[in-house]
């Protein structure tokens, strides 16, 4: 049987809300997830043996191959599907690692659609959704790479129509750990965010099918990242990161995306986000910057 291929797209949070935290520890939230047209590149060669390859620019930064999230994900839909069909994952990396965009999350989807692909499965198999979820609170919004509004742990995910947005992306090459960032936001078990109401608990409306990106750049502009604040005290350059971004001429949203460090600005037209991809990359060499668009 021939190789099978799947990409796993960036995932960029326009907007991201922490509304509590659980008694289990875990945060509730609600973000719009859009992504991108950037993607790691996942391969699967059916065979006997579950295994994993990785190449591409990045692949050094991700660390233990035994603790990826692509063996994750296969080895638990392995425990819940009898006789899973399996083989040799191979990921060329190009997006950055603890990024906020999701890039292992991706990956992992990416992952699970394969081998979906494989044993024909649907991915509407309560088995997908269970081990996205188990795998990584990005996940299951990354089965299946739509626009949503995404909230709870993950679990909870409300397709949108969301036009296609010109962005750029930036990532100034530092990670960062999503559990230090939570941890900075300082919220015990059990507690509310600090003006969290029921308003915000509750899902927001967004523009209706057909709406145009003024309109949607205008309801975007109302939210916010509630974690980009405590992720700049981590790491300060990601205020260089957005500054840089604000900048750029022709823009009209800027913001962290995920716990950071990578940002993100939109802009109305292609052409305007062009030219500022490529005076970032010329102002600031050491950066990942990927110029395209949101959808």
């Amino acid at each position: 049987m021939p190789a099978l291929i799947e990409e796993g797209r960036a995932k960029v949070n326009l907007t991201l809300r922490v509304v509590g935290r659980r008694v289990d520890g875990f945060h509730d939230l609600e973000s719009v997830v859009a992504f991108a047209d950037c993607a790691d590149r996942l391969t699967l060669e059916p065979g006997d043996a579950l295994a994993l390859t990785m190449d591409g620019p990045l692949a050094d930064a991700c660390g233990d191959t035994s603790d990826n999230l692509v063996l994750k994900a296969a080895r638990l839909l392995g425990e819940r599907v009898a006789d899973l069909r399996v083989g040799h994952f191979t990921l060329e990396k190009v997006l950055p690692v603890a990024a906020g965009i999701g890039g292992g999350s991706a990956d992992a989807a990416a992952a699970l659609r394969l081998l979906a692909r494989l044993n024909e499965l649907s991915l509407d198999d309560s088995r997908i959704m269970e081990v996205a979820l188990q795998t990584g609170a990005d996940v299951p919004v990354c089965v299946a790479s739509h626009a949503c509004d995404m909230a709870g742990v993950g679990e909870t995910l409300l397709p949108l129509n969301l036009p296609k947005m010109p962005c750029v992306l930036v990532n100034p090459r530092v990670p960062v750990a999503t559990k230090d960032v939570f941890n900075a936001l300082g919220l015990r078990h059990g507690e509310l965010l600090i003006g969290a109401t029921d308003v915000v608990i509750q899902t927001p409306s967004w523009p209706e099918q057909g709406g145009e990106i003024d309109e949607w750049i205008e309801a975007l502009a109302r939210g916010t990242n509630d974690l980009e604040t405590p992720a700049a005290r981590i790491e300060p350059v990601i205020s260089g990161v957005l500054s840089a971004l604000r900048e750029a001429s022709g823009v009209r949203l800027v913001r962290m995306s995920g716990s950071g460090a990578t940002c993100f600005a939109i802009f109305g037209n292609d052409a305007d986000a062009q030219a500022a991809g490529e005076k970032l990359r010329a102002d600031q060499p050491g950066w990942w910057v990927h110029a395209g668009s949101l959808s």
